[in-house]
């Protein structure tokens, strides 16, 4: 919906943004500013609406997670110094294997670490190495709404490249970026496909509750 922003009122949310922020929508709006100021609004509702399709993705992934490395590795994996040899150790950017050592020192219980590891952290556990270790035997478990005409090794791969387009995503929203030229539907798309793989009853649920769907036809 249009809102009827006085002049005044735009310069001063113009100031509270930063001009360089509001640039980017004024250059959407093609200079109008009362369309720009309209479209930084919907901006900011839909990227509300998405909070909480994200959190329910990101439960999704990580407690899918949980599930398999708890089946093979044992309820106190987070100690399991051969689960935690098998974490990668990239060059540079995060690192899994520091994050899971700092976490379970300080942290008394595996539930405790569960909840602090950055979302960054399960992703890695979907890299290719993994899949015999742990997803041939225990994707369609903690997954079973995958899609079935997909190999085991299709599925995982599948999941690591949502996740990672996933995670980009959720920094973006999270560091209140514009979103309003990516293809949203897409990100719909493939937040609630990894929900539907964990428990297609949850995404089913979610389908009567989310917003996005509205927002992205009222787009200004």
């Amino acid at each position: 919906m249009p809102h009827n922003f006085t002049a005044q009122q735009i310069t001063d949310l113009e100031a509270v943004l930063s001009p360089p922020r509001f640039g980017t929508y004024l250059r959407e709006a093609a200079g109008d500013r009362q369309r720009a100021m309209d479209l930084y609004c919907w901006n900011t509702n839909i990227s509300s609406a998405f909070y909480v399709t994200l959190q329910f993705c990101e439960l999704s992934i990580r407690n899918g997670a949980v599930e398999a490395v708890e089946a093979v590795f044992g309820a106190n994996w987070h100690l399991n110094r051969g689960f935690s040899y098998t974490l990668p150790v990239p060059k540079r950017g995060y690192q899994p294997r520091c994050d899971l050592a700092e976490c379970s020192k300080r942290l008394p219980t595996a539930g405790k670490v569960v909840a602090e590891l950055k979302f960054a952290f399960w992703r890695h556990l979907f890299v290719k190495g993994q899949q015999a270790r742990i997803w041939d035997r225990e994707l369609a478990h903690s997954f079973p709404g995958y899609d079935r005409t997909l190999t085991l090794s299709q599925a995982r791969a599948s999941l690591f490249d949502d996740i990672d387009e996933v995670r980009k995503f959720r920094n973006r929203i999270a560091h209140h970026e514009p979103i309003f030229s990516r293809n949203l539907s897409e990100d719909h798309q493939r937040i609630r496909r990894l929900i539907e793989w964990r428990r297609p009853g949850a995404a089913a649920w979610l389908d009567g509750v989310e917003t996005v769907t509205e927002l992205l036809v009222a787009r200004p």
